[in-house]
């Protein structure tokens, strides 16, 4: 899956400082962390941001400030780890890998629910090539550490789902967290054409238990947090049959509707 994105979202991103991805992952590694969504409506976020007046950086790499990202999903026949994450529970996990395009670098990460609702990701370097399949040296990878949160390892995994979108970073100092934009988001099932959300950004905080300046400021201008999962709202969008109750509200307002919905 191949897009394209905007460059710009606000006059303001064009002035802010910048840091780059080593000294980025030194201050503000956040590997575990409070994970915080919003749903904003592209207009509505320039207004916002341009009225935001805490000190930020910007992701710079190589003259670049906003980075292609592709996903790919894992689950196991039955959907495990979606029905987890539909039903609430408190053991629960997604495998993915995260793949920076623009870099041909490339991950394997389990994410778990820590305690208090803290997200836990690990991950090891994998192949640009092996995206969208489990080696046996992931299987491995997957089987040790979710045995290692007391969860049985799931058997059978294929990919599911594929996200694509671009990326932009923040980096708040007063505050040691991050804030990543996500425009153009796009969902795929294997083999099918995607679903491009183009009039909504996807807006992550992340931070630890304190809300953050963005936060804040997200709530000042009416924008709560929103139940959505770029993995679990994509399969329910796309697969209509799931249960979705968690994200019925971001599923009925906001998420695109596939033409045969």
């Amino acid at each position: 899956m191949k897009l394209s994105y905007q460059s710009t979202l606000s006059p303001r991103l064009d002035t802010l400082p910048t840091i780059n991805l080593e000294d980025l992952n030194t201050t503000a590694a956040l590997q575990t962390r409070i994970d915080r969504k919003y749903l904003v409506p592209v207009d509505k976020f320039t207004e916002i941001f341009n009225s935001f007046d805490a000190e930020m950086q910007v992701l710079d790499t190589n003259g670049l400030q906003i980075f292609p990202y592709d996903s790919v999903y894992f689950d196991t026949p039955g959907l495990d780890s979606y029905h987890l994450a539909a039903y609430g529970r408190r053991r629960r996990y997604k495998i993915r890998t995260r793949s920076y395009l623009d870099s041909g670098v490339s991950f394997l990460e389990v994410k778990t629910e820590g305690s208090r609702s803290a997200t836990v990701k690990e991950r090891i370097p994998y192949d640009l090539a092996d995206r969208s399949t489990i080696t046996d040296e992931g299987a491995a990878y997957i089987t040790e550490t979710l045995l290692g949160t007391g969860q049985a390892p799931p058997v059978n995994l294929s990919p599911v789902l594929e996200t694509v979108y671009g990326r932009i970073t923040l980096y708040l100092p007063a505050s040691n967290s991050r804030a990543t934009i996500d425009v153009n988001v796009a969902w795929s099932l294997p083999g099918a054409d995607p679903l491009i959300m183009t009039d909504q950004l996807v807006v992550e905080t992340k931070s630890g238990s304190a809300p953050g300046q963005l936060d804040k400021h997200l709530w000042r201008n009416g924008i709560r947090p929103s139940r959505i999962s770029k993995f679990a709202t994509g399969m329910a969008t796309l697969m209509p049959h799931l249960p979705a109750n968690r994200w019925h509200r971001a599923l009925s307002l906001n998420m695109p509707q596939p033409p045969n919905r």
